[in-house]
């Protein structure tokens, strides 16, 4: 499409969001031509997803390594799909790839730190960037994203999947219709064991080690260098993102300041340190890791709500992202191990109810049409929702339902979390991403028929 064409469509389509029963797709059958940025397990993911989907031709790939590219390459044959065109002389070969005229939209599933440049990229050729989370390392990053956002007209899609989950999207059903009532308070984060993530002994596919680096494998090539140098919310998109939906960041409301402490760090040592193939004569049992363990932050919204967020990866621990919502009328908290809710004058006094019924009860418009497709999708049904969304978009070349204005203010949580522990838990102010937008902004996160 014409330059001048995409910025007009792209401002109708903005002028559309403004009204929510303005939001339908038209879900043709006609085929959007979709390039991919990174083929590691994530990026893989969302491939195996689009290569489900009749309307869509994955016309170009990237990544650096060549052993991921041909296990994307075999993916796509084995689905009886043309060979794409293959980018991978070096770190900048994207920038080949997005010169491509073909490509109408982007997926970026690379290492966190290339994310803001790549989206900037795509965004500046013209084309649907899609990105991984956490979309952006530092608050100049994060401006990045809005200004090219904001110059070029090329929407940029934040790919957080958590936020299509099937209980956060009932219980934002249950705050739409007023069973919470005013809201207060929410708690979330991301409590995850993640120390066979960050380590392997080079020769097992994933896990089981303590080498990290060029010893590595997939995620530990890269992201355990972010626990050795930066103490803050390393990733809390996945609570934050489905919060902000909730509280209507960025369309009604947004974040004003951030409080943030950090425990001692103790957990990655201590994993090597007792490790069968670390102990005490390992090298890697010297470094003196930089992240807190457990990492609180409190956030401060314009209508007056407190956010807690945690961010705990580096010590033994089950999996939860540890949701609360409450209100004037009660609260639900729930997670794969916690379902339950409490509601003034409906739950029995002082007693803690099942969500089951309620779940069932206020399950989404969205799960309800797709959930039995979504189940055989990635996390729970989540991955397809997003990938859904993103084609859907590109295809009507419409506004993002989760957008660089969230993408920023999101990600903005890392750069001023750190800034906050290192000035002993002082407030830091978030930047107004939206430029005063916000005030007059309208909800659109699931309000179409199809995203």
């Amino acid at each position: 499409m014409k330059r001048r064409t995409f910025i007009r469509n792209a401002a109708l389509a903005g002028a559309a969001l403004s009204f929510p029963s303005a939001l339908r797709s038209s879900v043709s059958e006609k085929e959007v031509r979709i390039g991919l940025i990174g083929l590691g397990l994530r990026g893989r993911d969302h491939l195996n997803n689009l290569l489900s989907r009749k309307d869509v031709d994955i016309c170009a790939i990237c990544d650096v390594d060549p052993q991921a590219v041909q296990i994307a390459k075999n993916m796509i044959e084995e689905a009886g799909r043309k060979v794409p065109k293959i980018f991978c002389r070096d770190d900048y070969a994207y920038r080949a790839l997005l010169d491509l005229e073909e490509p109408e939209g982007i997926i970026i599933s690379t290492p966190w730190l290339w994310h803001t440049r790549m989206s900037v990229d795509t965004m500046n050729a013209g084309k649907y960037a899609g990105v991984e989370v956490s979309a952006a390392t530092t608050i100049e990053e994060c401006w990045d994203l809005v200004n090219t956002y904001e110059r070029t007209g090329v929407p940029l899609m934040i790919l957080e999947n958590v936020c299509y989950r099937r209980d956060v999207m009932a219980v934002l059903q249950m705050v739409r219709e007023g069973l919470f009532g005013e809201l207060l308070h929410a708690r979330c984060g991301y409590q995850h064991d993640l120390r066979n993530v960050k380590f392997n002994d080079g020769l097992t596919p994933y896990g089981n080690g303590v080498e990290f680096g060029e010893k590595g494998f997939s995620e530990a090539v890269w992201r355990t260098f972010h626990s050795m140098y930066r103490n803050g919310d390393l990733y809390p998109t996945h609570g934050a993102g489905p919060v902000a939906t909730i509280f209507n960041i960025n369309r009604g409301n947004r974040f004003l300041s951030i409080t943030s402490t950090a425990t001692k760090s103790r957990g990655l040592k201590d994993y090597i340190l007792n490790h069968p193939k670390g102990g005490p004569d390992h090298p890697n049992s010297n470094i003196e890791w930089k992240l807190g363990d457990i990492v609180t932050s409190t956030i401060s919204t314009a209508r007056g709500e407190s956010i807690l967020v945690t961010h705990d990866c580096n010590l033994p621990r089950p999996y939860s992202l540890g949701f609360r919502v409450q209100g004037l009328k009660g609260l639900a908290e729930f997670d794969h191990h916690t379902q339950r809710i409490y509601i003034e004058g409906i739950s029995p006094s002082d007693t803690w109810e099942q969500m089951d019924p309620y779940l069932k009860k206020y399950d989404h418009p969205l799960w309800k049409k797709y959930g039995e497709v979504a189940s055989e999708t990635g996390h729970g049904g989540m991955d397809f929702f997003i990938d859904h969304a993103f084609v859907e978009i590109v295809k009507g070349r419409m506004e993002a339902p989760l957008d660089a204005y969230d993408a920023a203010a999101w990600s903005a949580i890392t750069p001023l979390s750190e800034k906050s522990i290192q000035n002993n838990g002082e407030p830091q102010e978030f930047p107004d991403f939206t430029r005063g937008r916000w005030i007059n902004r309208k909800p659109v996160f699931a309000l179409n028929d199809d995203f």
